[in-house]
């Protein structure tokens, strides 16, 4: 088995290594004993691994690579923000994020290659969909990240919110995230972990059946249908109503407050009756508003509002009851735009999806 056909073994959760452990008849702990110097002593190779066997390092690598994406492109913001831009094994690509601040250290993963939601202001989508992730390939885009941290940092917070509409692949999405929570991989709180969706109800709905406290993060993006439909295409299908609908039930399972995701465009969504009639949808829901200027993007005809008109945006939302900030810009003097560095590395190419973003073979 070469390198090119083996799998990764962050593709195994804790009891699918413990089993194989015991099928090459190994005890189970060694399972808990690899995964340590995977997600808590960030090794590079199986022969790092010193208290592990000989025998069982040389079977490993037999049968399993650690990582199988490989970094091609690496970016380094003057605010220490960092990008990666990732080659998968089969030759596409997908961005992933390390952002640092004073308290925290988030790192943003991406879930598919390309996006089919079409949000036309964003730079993900522009190459279409192709395919959505493995578990494997979520998972290393954090263990490549936390491999770039100094020995005494920590990644504390995890938000999905890289190229890929993360409620389409939930399924190699929530082992992913499970592992991430796992004490036995990086111990993430649940409630520091962020899954962000364009709004499918539901989707929505199967997430909160999950038995984990993720929190939830709906990219809004407009007060109404009209204009929602103009900057969100599949809304067409859904309405505003419908997502709130869903996002309520979510709330009222879980427990947790709902962020709203406003990218802000101006002359188009960040009007003073833009805010006010977002307001009025919010107004009673146990929710938060995230404005988020637009980072720039050359190849869309959209600007960033002036600093002015988001701070009066927000203060209309806040003085009607409805919590609101103004999102800090990260990584400004870089790709900062999710999809940016990887448009940038990419040919033109024809979508794999429908017009409702969904993948078709």
């Amino acid at each position: 088995m070469n390198a090119e056909t083996k799998p990764s073994v962050c593709g195994l959760s804790s009891e699918e290594l413990a089993e194989w452990c015991v099928a090459h008849a190994e005890r189970p702990f060694r399972a808990q004993q690899i995964r340590r110097w995977m997600f808590g002593k960030r090794v590079n190779s199986f022969d790092e691994m010193h208290d592990v066997p000989q025998a069982l390092r040389a079977r490993l690598a037999e049968q399993f690579v650690l990582f199988e994406t490989k970094p091609v492109a690496h970016q380094v913001a003057r605010d220490r923000t960092e990008k990666l831009l990732l080659e998968l094994r089969d030759g596409e690509r997908v961005e992933c994020v390390l952002m640092r601040e004073t308290n925290r250290t988030t790192v943003c993963v991406s879930t598919q290659v390309g996006c089919g939601m079409g949000c036309v202001f964003c730079a993900s989508g522009l190459l279409g969909l192709t395919r959505n992730l493995q578990t494997s390939e979520i998972l290393e885009q954090v263990l490549q990240l936390d491999r770039l941290l100094d020995p005494e940092e920590r990644i504390s917070n995890v938000v999905v919110m890289g190229i890929g509409e993360p409620l389409q692949n939930l399924a190699a999405l929530l082992p992913a995230l499970d592992t991430l929570n796992d004490k036995g991989g990086l111990g993430i709180g649940a409630r520091r972990i962020t899954i962000s969706t364009v709004g499918l109800p539901a989707k929505i709905r199967e997430l909160a059946k999950h038995d984990r406290q993720y929190k939830l993060a709906v990219s809004l993006h407009a007060p109404n249908d009209r204009l929602r439909t103009e900057l969100v295409p599949p809304n067409k299908n859904i309405g505003i109503a419908e997502i709130l609908e869903a996002t309520d039930d979510y709330l009222a399972g879980k427990g947790r407050r709902v962020t709203y995701e406003y990218v802000m465009l101006a002359g188009r969504n960040d009007r003073a009756g833009d805010a006010r009639e977002l307001a009025q949808l919010l107004r009673g829901r146990t929710a938060h508003v995230n404005l988020i200027p637009m980072n720039p993007v050359s190849e869309l005809d959209f600007c960033e509002p002036t600093s002015v008109s988001a701070a009066a945006f927000a203060k209309i939302l806040e003085d009607a009851g409805v919590p609101a900030t103004i999102r800090k810009r990260k990584g400004e003097d870089i790709d900062a735009a999710c999809g940016q560095l990887r448009l940038k590395r990419e040919p033109a190419v024809t979508p794999l999806s429908d017009g409702d973003g969904n993948i078709v073979s």
